[in-house]
């Protein structure tokens, strides 16, 4: 029989852990055969990690880990499916905002041999400001950087243990998880579900945070920050040429004096704040490669407690833990 996992990455989530676990035993555990919870708590300040550990000692498929500061959900999801034993994985959101029983269909896509399946929004309750810059988010990474991106985007996925294995090769940081699992191009199937609004608890994803995700985004899966810095500097020359005898023209010709030293500031600072712009690409660009030239891993797990743990203490991981096999 096959087992399937599910991982659920935890920040802040006192609110409505317990309430997402009853939600999932009440509509899906009992109807999934042998299943696997893991809990990653990424560096939360409040009681979660107490609570995680109220739900492994009510549910002996429970497995909690607590990473040894904040790295962020995708970090968690990554040492969520390091630590892992299923056949298969999905990603679950603890906010409650997704429908638990879209697991059962991402399951039995599973079983009919495909090895990545997305829970893709087909609406969604959210205000719409938050649905404006999501759509515009997943429409600008569906037409730049990869057209397998649903439009609609996706919060929660279903993996192979196979692309989990790649997934854990690939060891790779300020980058998208979800991008990474649609570059590594599996036979992929999609299932549909309606995003409700969060009604208990806050968010913490915060603006920040998304403009980090849109710039890794953009950054680590497409080369057209660098082709718009090429394409601007070859408009800015042929601009500039053509400008240039533009102006010689009038002044043998007409005889215009060369006058407009207000035109002339307007175009130096605008170039000026060009060159600024494709400077600060640039840098994001080789502060990325120095991160990942110093093997620095993505997390650190601190304590992993399973089943057969008791107490408080991090009688799971006698030390820290990495994702570096070296």
């Amino acid at each position: 029989m096959s087992k399937i996992s599910i991982v659920v990455p935890v920040y802040y989530n006192s609110d409505t852990l317990m309430l997402l676990y009853e939600d999932m035993k009440e509509k899906i555990l009992d109807k999934l055969g042998d299943y696997e919870l893991v809990f990653v708590d990424d560096g939360s300040g409040d009681n979660s990690w107490e609570i995680m550990n109220q739900i492994r000692e009510m549910d002996g498929h429970t497995q909690c880990v607590k990473l040894s500061r904040n790295f962020g959900e995708h970090a968690a999801l990554l040492a969520g499916l390091s630590v892992c034993t299923g056949d298969c994985a999905v990603t679950k959101q603890a906010d409650l905002q997704e429908d638990s029983e879209i697991i059962l269909d991402m399951y039995e896509s599973w079983k009919k041999g495909n090895k990545v399946v997305l829970a893709v929004r087909s609406s969604r309750d959210e205000n719409p400001v938050k649905k404006f810059f999501a759509s515009m988010y997943y429409h600008i990474i569906h037409k730049l950087v990869n057209d397998k991106m649903p439009v609609g985007g996706c919060d929660c996925y279903l993996l192979d243990r196979q692309v989990i294995q790649v997934l854990e090769l690939l060891d790779e940081k300020n980058s998208s998880l979800t991008l990474q699992v649609l570059w590594a191009g599996f036979q992929t199937d999609h299932v549909y579900f309606h995003r409700k609004d969060r009604e208990v608890g806050v968010s913490r994803w915060t603006l920040s945070k998304k403009i980090k995700l849109a710039m890794d985004s953009m950054l680590s899966f497409s080369y057209f920050p660098i082709r718009f810095m090429s394409t601007m500097g070859v408009l800015f020359f042929v601009a500039s040429v053509i400008w240039m005898i533009c102006v010689l023209v009038e002044k043998f010709t007409v005889g215009t004096p060369i006058l407009g030293w207000a035109s002339l500031m307007c175009v130096v600072l605008f170039s000026f704040g060009c060159m600024m712009l494709m400077m600060g690409i640039l840098g994001e660009y080789v502060w990325r490669a120095l991160d990942a030239s110093r093997n620095r891993p993505p997390y650190l797990i601190d304590v992993v407690k399973g089943k057969d743990d008791a107490g408080d203490g991090p009688s799971g991981a006698s030390s820290i833990e990495t994702n570096n096999d070296n």
